[in-house]
């Protein structure tokens, strides 16, 4: 799954949990784990829809192993009514009508008999009916505009615990089973699964029943199904049926997707060392939007909303190419990371989504080093440190003991954060043994499901390196190292290093630092060799060839902050210019977040900026162009000095904005066109009233001009006229937006009313976010925009609608959307209302959101507080 931020003779069958080993971080807690006396091996499934009531009618016949007699049978359920309920024996032997008990809050539903079910195979047959949701959470329904009026296709989304929503099941990774699914739908609609259709009859009155072939043994999260109006293309890649599926009219906006999709294929299937082992591989794009996730990996048919898949070359970007494409490389890297090979509990999410994102990067780097994608790895650490610097952390392997903590589990550590510990230890074992590793690791447990140690002893067996204490370091306790480095006198040609291990801590600066052995890379800036060190107890050293400043974690593959003497780091601006793009990045993201913690000068981190080449890679201005909008945000509260600090910041992106253009150059890199969109976005932000003049030029004479608004700006210029809109303004946008019928610039639209400056407009988009105008899963999405800027705003008016919000919001969002509305603040204020929101409306175990937002306002008044008075008299200097 990609979040908001995815058969075989070997099948294992179902059989008691595995004994928990260290990386299972198991406690005396209880999880909401069902028992395994009794485990699945066959779901027989046939079910009915009504679109326009909202309903389905199903019954299912589950093939059970049961391990001992009981009268009871425990499984998943929510919003399921039942009708009926029987168990017959081995050849079809009467076994009994059960009583159904439901927990609707446990979600669990029980079926208890009246004589004991034996030991041994029984099939468990229950009738039941079900709700199909208007929100991506179990069955649900997206409307959308045609020119032939008003559509509405049905999908489904299970992960991570809503598939008892549609089936009661046993609801948890572990419970791996097949799956024959029966479908009664419109004659003429087009029904979607995990596999192909191997029959469709005919049953008149407008109604036909389709039948889809039996699917290899799989998770309950990851069945599909989808139903509408629409378009499929295909290609074959070897025995696999690759293919587009769209609502009509739309095929041509997925060909880029599908195009990628076979060489992709073809690379995993050498990668990992296993062929894929579907027939077929949808990649199916539906309108709308989620506050959870954007893409899902579901076994051989994966679900993106459209702007994920989809590529319109009236709105599109080159960042949204990228974009499309790593996020179907990230999917289909699932096919293997997930969901032939499957974590046994929500603890090691990560093996799912940490690989997914590593391996999408690897792909984007394999297939197109134009785009220069390694250093978006850096970006993707940064976002990682950002929460990983907090108390409210967690590890990357963590216990989850409900549903709940189950979908908070989300995240950028698990994301991120195990993608750059992947990417460390592939590099400190090398990419070849990395590699053999993980192809023993999904031949040993193809359609198994294991825990992360099953991983670190299958990489250690291949490359021989002793790499599971590393490994549990940095996945089983949380936080960033701290390296400290003290660069010796050069001597006959060698530059002596000392490293001290401490802890990055934004909210515990006193605390004892944890402990890491912890992989560290160094060069001389301008040498091409590297040294190598593993620093342990605390302590380590280098000898680095040659003589100069020396860069620390040299190549970025290191998940650790380095803090350089004063001396040092003297060294290292002096050279920064002459750096690699990817160390340029490095030193001023490590610089920025040590000013930001007083841990050494906030404006260093500036100075970078100021020396930074007017020929510098694409990103790494754009990483300046970020911290440049992030100060301008700090002055909130502070015009006078906000305005001093504006003058210089624009006049250091302009230059690089006249140099890139307004008008992309024929041939261009694709890098130089995503910063085109990012400078724009930036000095709009700032202020700059020469780029806000010519947007909302450009903007009002699009009508007339179609050269005025090019289609990879159209967001940027949107979002500059949006953000800067007076009423008048507003009023053009939202009446552009009515009539449109593009889901992809509709959406876009609205988004932009949500982002205005101004206060007034602001509480305008809030009100227009709880009617129907907008569409039902694009609420939600205006009002977490206004609170990019609004943060306050938006969570009082949250809390006050906070029923009508909450229907807008997917299941597995709620316990994080309304409190994650306020981490934006810097209001103290702020703190308590979170604190008194989630004690009235959350569970305990269900408030890492809230705790995360009022770490985060603190945070930010704290540094506020520390770094403006320094940044002001740093740009009152550089001004004058």
């Amino acid at each position: 799954m990609l979040v908001l931020a995815a058969g075989s003779a070997l099948a294992a069958t179902a059989a008691p949990a595995p004994a928990p080993t260290k990386s299972a971080i198991t406690a005396a807690t209880v999880t909401t784990q069902l028992p395994r006396g009794v485990v699945p091996t066959h779901y027989d499934l046939a079910f009915t829809p009504d679109a326009d009531a909202l309903t389905f009618t199903a019954s299912v016949r589950i093939d059970i192993d049961v391990a001992a007699p009981t009268r009871t049978i425990t499984l998943q359920a929510a919003d399921l009514t039942f009708a009926k309920a029987e168990i017959a024996g081995p050849g079809g032997a009467k076994g009994g009508v059960a009583k159904v008990s439901v927990d609707a809050e446990a979600q669990t539903a029980t079926f208890t008999f009246d004589k004991p079910v034996a030991k041994g195979a029984h099939v468990l047959a229950i009738d039941y009916s079900g709700k199909i949701y208007k929100q991506a959470a179990g069955l649900f329904a997206l409307d959308y505009d045609t020119d032939q009026g008003k559509k509405r296709a049905l999908y489904t989304q299970f992960e991570n615990s809503d598939a008892r929503r549609f089936i009661p099941s046993w609801d948890e990774p572990f419970f791996k089973a097949t799956y024959d699914v029966q479908v009664t739908v419109p004659t003429g609609q087009m029904a979607i699964g995990n596999m192909p259709i191997s029959k469709t009859q005919d049953l008149g009155g407008g109604k036909s029943k389709v039948t889809f072939a039996t699917s290899p043994k799989m998770s309950t999260y990851l069945l599909f199904f989808g139903l509408g109006d629409f378009d499929r293309a295909t290609a074959k890649v070897g025995d696999v049926e690759m293919g587009v599926i769209t609502k009509k009219g739309d095929l041509a906006k997925a060909d880029f997707a599908l195009k990628s999709s076979g060489p992709i294929l073809q690379w995993y299937n050498d990668y990992f060392g296993v062929p894929y082992p579907l027939p077929k591989l949808d990649h199916i794009a539906a309108p709308g939007q989620s506050q959870f996730f954007s893409a899902m990996e579901n076994w051989g048919a994966i679900f993106y909303f459209e702007y994920a898949l989809l590529e319109d070359p009236a709105i599109s970007t080159q960042a949204d190419r990228q974009n499309i494409y790593t996020t179907v490389a990230h999917e289909m890297a699932h096919q293997w990371f997930g969901d032939l090979v499957t974590m046994s509990w929500w603890d090691d999410l990560w093996l799912n989504e940490g690989f997914a994102s590593w391996m999408e990067g690897r792909a984007a780097e394999r297939f197109h080093p134009e785009w220069n994608s390694q250093l978006s790895a850096v970006g993707g650490r940064e976002y990682a440190m950002g929460l990983d610097s907090l108390s409210t952390t967690h590890p990357v392997v963590q216990h989850v003991e409900t549903v709940d903590q189950a979908s908070q589990a989300f995240d950028g550590i698990t994301y991120q954060k195990g993608e750059a510990v992947i990417r460390m230890l592939e590099a400190y074992v090398g990419h070849e043994a990395w590699r053999d590793g993980v192809r023993r690791y999904i031949k040993a447990n193809a359609h198994g499901s294991t825990q992360t140690d099953d991983l670190w002893r299958e990489v250690e067996a291949a490359a021989g390196t002793p790499i599971t204490a590393i490994a549990h370091d940095f996945t089983l306790q949380p936080g960033i190292p701290l390296i400290t480095v003290e660069a010796g006198a050069c001597a006959a040609g060698k530059t002596p290093v000392a490293l001290t291990q401490g802890e990055f801590s934004r909210d515990k600066p006193g605390k004892t630092p944890l402990a890491w052995r912890v992989p560290v890379s160094a060069q001389v800036a301008g040498s091409s060799s590297v040294s190598k060190t593993l620093v342990e107890g605390g302590k380590g050293s280098l000898s680095v060839d040659g003589c100069g400043p020396v860069i620390v974690n040299a190549g970025q593959a290191g998940y650790f902050r380095t803090l350089y003497a004063p001396k040092a780091f003297a060294g290292v601006t002096a050279s920064f210019a002459k750096l690699p793009a990817i160390d340029q990045l490095g030193v001023i993201s490590d610089a920025w977040a040590l000013g930001l913690n007083g841990q050494q000068a906030v404006t260093d981190a500036l100075d970078l900026a100021v020396a930074a080449p007017a020929d510098a890679d694409p990103q790494v201005w754009g990483k300046i162009a970020g911290i440049l909008t992030n100060v301008d945000a700090m002055y909130d509260s502070a015009p006078a000095d906000r305005a001093a600090f504006r003058k210089l910041a624009i006049a250091r992106l302009s230059p690089v904005f006249q140099q890139v253009g307004w008008t992309a150059k024929a041939g261009e890199p694709a890098p130089v066109a995503n910063l085109r969109a990012t400078l724009l976005g930036a000095l709009s932000t700032l202020g700059d009233p020469a780029v806000i003049a010519e947007a909302k030029r450009r903007y009002a004479a699009d009508k007339t001009d179609p050269t005025a608004v090019p289609g990879p700006l159209r967001k940027a210029i949107l979002a500059s006229v949006g953000r800067n809109a007076d009423a008048a303004a507003w009023d053009a946008l939202r009446a552009q937006a009515q009539p449109e019928k593009t889901p992809l610039i509709r959406d876009e639209l609205y988004s932009q009313l949500a982002a205005a400056r101004d206060p007034a407009l602001a509480a305008k988009a809030l009100d227009l976010a709880l009617t129907d105008e907008p569409g039902e899963t694009l609420s939600a999405n205006m009002i977490s925009t206004v609170a990019k800027l609004h943060p306050d705003m938006a969570f009082d008016f949250a809390v006050a609608h906070k029923d009508a919000v909450n229907a807008k919001v997917d299941a597995a969002s709620r316990t994080k959307f309304i409190p994650g509305l306020a981490k934006g603040s810097a209001d103290p204020a702020m703190i308590g209302k979170v604190t008194a929101y989630a004690a009235a409306n959350l569970p305990a175990g269900s408030r890492g959101e809230a705790d995360k937002s009022v770490a985060s306002i603190t945070d930010r008044i704290k540094t506020r507080k520390a770094a403006l008075p320094q940044i002001t008299a740093w740009a009152a200097k550089k001004g004058g």
